[in-house]
């Protein structure tokens, strides 16, 4: 018998022995700079994506490039930059600025770690700082040039994923400045395409915080004059109490007005960087724009009361700040500069003073803020004790909500790499979301089942979420009751059926968030799942098209394997399929999500899952089409319908048989 210390070990990986794996020196490897971006492309522009979220990777290129340039216009050097995206693959910058030093060109968009901004002194308050952006843009490019123009000479580069391929230098009469071209890497971003609307707020955000600098895009120019106060008229679907509020100094810069929507709403930039998620300086404005408006009235007011309604923005010019990641969407820094005053203090002292001299001046401004802090109080007071029950149940549901089946991964796990994969599915009744359970991704999708439909929420008080078992189980479930901070999941997903009463149940969700969390949907978070109406297969014996048959791989589809399998999602598609897989195809129309087996519903909810982003725009006038769908049955929304109800016969195909 061996001795304890004798017993031979084996790793156990699943539960079962293996052999040990060799480890020596074969296994360490070096990478060049551009092979290590190549290799781990997350650690320098987060997600890869294909265009379709503003988080996606290219727009991360893009920004790393239009980011040179804005510090560039931060140093008084240069007005105007120029921006063109082509068949929405491929762009271009050119800036007016000092151009690149051209004896240190190569190393600047090819070294890591390499930069001017490590030297304060040739950029005082930039965003580029770390060395890596115009690297990662080269390295992640399928081919990217450079041309630096200065002193009557410009010199080009040619680099094809990061490997320089040319390098020239000619005489030129073209202004300083820097010229970029790049075309992502199509292997590593899947079927991208840059989005025309994505791009434009992305610039429209760089001009809101740099007055006087002119962005043409794609020959349309872009231009702010009045700096935040655009930012949150273009942006503000409803219109604001009073006049917005616009105050600003050498580093800071605020806007702020009051709504009678619900909750509140931040747009924060650190030195022209839009921080989507916030960071310190967010967090002081908020705390001291609550805080100073307490003191002014010098009245017991709740901060919650203050802030509900409030649209603001801020934006910090700070020295050589950290940003929580390399893709730079929250602030971390404590402090103004090395060795400076905190951003909390310095937030604090501006707020208090030029907020508190504003209330003082514009008295009337002053009585309608009050207002709207006493109306929130009431409101708050008059579903205390509700809302109190209202919790209560829905912590008991937590623990076993079985309205709720939940996934393993939440948006609000900050360091899980799969966050943004988070979602869940808001289905219509039992058999639908009984589809979506069986074959979805347990790790990042979730389920939550509605019992038919839901109350139309149009017209009422914040009071019905708490009084409506559905309603406040769905808010416990997307963790959303105090705002977005811990929103659980990236992606709210509508599935319901493609026929009438599937619309009207999506029209009364969306009509719900609308009416209570608004930055749900104007932050992205809301989408309507796209399902197929149509199945057509043939099998493969039969199909004539050769073509087809070498292509098509066989179906993993439960009792699929000798058919060819086409899914459509409108009548075009339909018939594009018969064409394919004819003669004499079997056709089925789905009549709601419960009638797809949940081993096809594994593909529309897989890598292919067709979503239709829910978005909101100031134009949209969201009060009027509420109204207008959700109100009142008024005399014009019934002729409305009576003037186009559409009467469909049933008229026999041209070739059928006639009836005896």
């Amino acid at each position: 018998m061996m001795k304890e210390d004798e017993k031979e070990t084996l790793p156990v990986v699943d539960g079962q022995n293996e052999a040990p794996v060799d480890y020596t020196d074969d296994n360490i490897r070096h990478l060049s700079d551009m092979e290590h971006v190549r290799t781990r492309p997350g650690m320098y522009i987060g997600r890869l994506g294909d265009g379709n979220l503003a988080e996606d990777g290219i727009y991360v290129l893009l920004k790393e490039i239009i980011d040179n340039s804005i510090d560039e216009f931060k140093m008084k050097a240069g007005d105007r930059i120029e921006v063109d995206v082509m068949d929405n693959l491929r762009v271009s910058v050119r800036d007016y600025g000092r151009g690149i030093p051209q004896g240190k060109l190569v190393e600047a968009v090819s070294v890591l770690n390499t930069g001017g901004k490590y030297d304060s002194k040739a950029f005082k308050k930039s965003v580029g700082l770390n060395g890596v952006g115009a690297k990662a843009v080269n390295a992640l490019s399928s081919r990217f040039e450079v041309r630096s123009y200065r002193d009557g000479l410009v010199r080009s580069l040619v680099f094809e994923r990061g490997i320089l391929k040319s390098d020239t230098t000619e005489e030129t009469q073209d202004e300083h400045g820097t010229y970029i071209y790049f075309e992502p890497d199509n292997t590593l971003f899947k079927n991208y395409s840059y989005h025309d609307d994505i791009v434009e707020t992305m610039l429209r955000n760089y001009t809101y915080l740099s007055s006087g600098l002119t962005i043409m895009y794609n020959g349309r120019r872009i231009r702010s004059r009045n700096g935040l106060e655009d930012l949150l008229t273009d942006n503000m679907t409803v219109e604001g109490l009073y006049p917005i509020i616009r105050i600003k100094n050498e580093d800071l810069e605020i806007a702020f007005t009051h709504t009678n929507q619900y909750g509140e709403e931040y747009y924060s930039f650190v030195n022209g960087q839009h921080t989507t998620q916030g960071g310190t300086h967010q967090s002081a404005f908020k705390e001291h724009i609550a805080r100073t408006i307490k003191e002014f009235f010098n009245k017991n007011y709740e901060y919650t009361d203050i802030r509900n309604g409030l649209v603001a923005a801020i934006a910090i010019n700070v020295e050589e700040p950290v940003f929580e990641s390399q893709t730079k969407i929250k602030l971390g820094s404590t402090l103004m500069a090395p060795n400076g005053e905190s951003i909390n203090k310095c937030v604090g002292d501006f707020v208090k003073r030029e907020v508190d001299n504003y209330l003082h001046i514009h008295t009337d401004v002053a009585e309608i803020i009050e207002n709207k802090i006493k109306e929130s109080e009431r409101e708050r007071k008059s579903m205390a004790g509700i809302t109190k029950l209202a919790r209560e149940r829905a912590k008991k549901a937590n623990l076993h909500n079985r309205k709720l089946r939940d996934c393993r991964i939440h948006y609000s796990d900050a360091k899980d790499e799969r966050k943004e994969e988070s979602s869940i599915f808001i289905t219509e009744g039992d058999s639908a979301s009984g589809s979506i359970t069986k074959c979805r991704d347990v790790n990042t999708q979730a389920v939550f089942s509605l019992r038919g439909k839901p109350l139309n929420s149009f017209g009422l008080t914040k009071k019905v979420v708490y009084e409506n078992e559905e309603f406040n189980l769905l808010q416990a479930a997307l963790n959303i009751e105090e705002g977005l901070d811990d929103l659980r999941y990236n992606k709210v997903i509508v599935a319901t059926d493609a026929d009438v009463d599937g619309m009207h149940i999506r029209l009364l969700i969306i009509t719900f968030f609308l009416q209570f969390f608004p930055d749900l949907i104007k932050k992205g978070h809301v989408y309507v799942l796209q399902t197929p109406l149509f199945r057509v297969r043939n099998k493969r014996n039969k199909i004539k098209n050769k073509k087809v048959l070498e292509t098509e791989g066989k179906s993993t589809g439960k009792g699929n394997k000798d058919y060819v399998v086409r899914f459509c999602y409108n009548e075009e598609e339909r018939l594009a399929a018969i064409a394919e897989l004819g003669p004499e195809p079997e056709i089925t129309r789905f009549k709601g999500l419960g009638e797809i087996d949940p081993d096809e519903m594994a593909h529309f909810i897989g890598p292919d899952i067709r979503l239709e982003q829910v978005t909101l725009h100031k134009n949209d006038q969201v009060k009027k089409l509420l109204e207008y769908y959700m109100g009142k049955n008024t005399m014009e929304r019934q002729n409305f319908i009576i003037d186009n109800l559409v009467v469909e016969e049933d008229v026999p195909e041209p070739d059928s048989a006639p009836l005896d």
